[in-house]
């Protein structure tokens, strides 16, 4: 029982300290700078949207308002089968040279838009983003001047949690997506990201993969697949898009199970990802696999300081209880004073491992997690090319 504990308390230090510590070391003896310089090619804004009728108009303002030369930019939204008002939408928008639609009267799924948007695109760079989050208006330029270096065959823009007048939340989901970024960050001062910020990153055509069919998590199969080619997947903090960062607590919830789904379903898309041909190999599992696997580690030290009565246990039993008394807590809104924002990281530890756990039970039972999207209205879809 002993063996157990410490083995899961290895992992579990190594999981969210150790790796971490480990990047933090490698980005300072082995830096790996980017050589950034001002660099403009034509560029694609590939974007799939279903039943998104209550932000794109918002949405493709932003992107027609962003600061990248007109006669270089172009933006090719595919609507996979919507039935609300998003086709008006973007007819109404194809009227402007700069957009480009593809509108599926079927809903065949992201994977498939994308891949229609990629065959669609023109330019050196497609840009990937969603329909909910908004871009600053100097985004593109930070973001594509990253490959002005030739190594570089993918960047990764910075989602920020909150909003640019406010500024971003350091609490609940904030707080763990703030942490996450610095280990992006590091990931990426040292040699390449495992994966992309969905909502804003950018690919060399040349080196962008059919998505296969239901693939859940394309920011991470696209940047990997970059990786495997030689090329480095890095991280652009000053290039950022903004989205709400409380959605509410079961939809935030239903989000991370379906995140996390698709890291077990990366491994079964791509094999090769446990294999030497992955470059990032030693990366991907510290940071993607490692997680998934946490839950259960946190299971076993807890039952083993159950079980071991030595003061040491005993302690550690202790402190157990104590933080996850204070994410129950954070859960039923009754923290207060001090303790506060100690309850509430607890409570995102707690609710981020217990989305782990679901999304290995939704795994191993095959149950499917789709795309999510807004709620259809009963209009119907038709087909157009602009």
């Amino acid at each position: 029982m002993k063996l157990i504990f410490w083995i899961s308390a290895a992992v579990l230090a190594y999981t969210y300290c150790g790796y971490p510590a480990w990047l933090w070391l490698r980005s300072r003896l082995r830096g790996l700078p980017v050589s950034a310089a001002t660099f403009t090619p034509s560029i694609s804004i590939a974007m799939v949207v279903r039943n998104e009728a209550g932000v794109l108009e918002r949405k493709l303002k932003n992107l027609l308002e962003l600061d990248y030369a007109r006669e270089l930019s172009e933006i090719v939204v595919v609507s996979d089968g919507s039935s609300d008002a998003t086709n008006n939408i973007l007819n109404y928008h194809a009227a402007d040279c700069r957009v480009r639609i593809v509108l599926n009267p079927e809903s065949r799924g992201k994977a498939a838009g994308l891949n229609d948007a990629i065959a669609a695109a023109r330019g050196e760079i497609i840009v990937f983003t969603d329909a909910r989050q908004q871009i600053e208006a100097g985004a593109l330029r930070l973001l594509v001047a990253k490959f002005s270096d030739p190594q570089v065959g993918c960047t990764s823009g910075e989602l920020m949690l909150g909003d640019p007048c406010g500024g971003e939340t350091a609490r609940g989901m904030g707080l763990y997506w703030r942490i996450e970024k610095k280990v992006r960050e590091m990931e990426s001062a040292s040699g390449s990201v495992v994966g992309a910020t969905g909502a804003l990153y950018a690919v060399r055509r040349t080196l962008v993969v059919p998505v296969p069919a239901e693939t859940i998590l394309d920011d991470v199969y696209i940047p990997m697949h970059v990786a495997r080619q030689g090329f480095r997947v890095i991280f652009a903090p000053e290039a950022r898009a903004w989205d709400v960062a409380d959605q509410g607590s079961e939809r935030e919830f239903s989000r991370k199970v379906r995140t996390l789904s698709g890291n077990y379903q990366l491994v079964q898309l791509a094999p090769w990802l446990l294999t030497a041909q992955n470059p990032l190999r030693f990366e991907f599992i510290s940071h993607k696999l490692l997680r998934l696997a946490a839950p259960f580690f946190l299971v076993t030290a807890f039952v083993s300081t159950l079980l071991l009565q030595q003061t040491l246990y005993r302690a550690a039993l202790a402190l157990e209880v104590a933080f996850y008394t204070l994410g129950l807590l954070a859960l039923m809104k009754l923290a207060r004073g001090p303790l506060a924002r100690t309850a509430d990281a607890a409570r995102t530890f707690m609710v981020l491992n217990t989305a782990a756990m679901v999304a290995f039970l939704k795994f191993v039972s095959r149950r499917k997690v789709a795309w999510s999207s807004r709620p259809a209205e009963n209009t119907r879809a038709t087909v157009e090319v602009g």
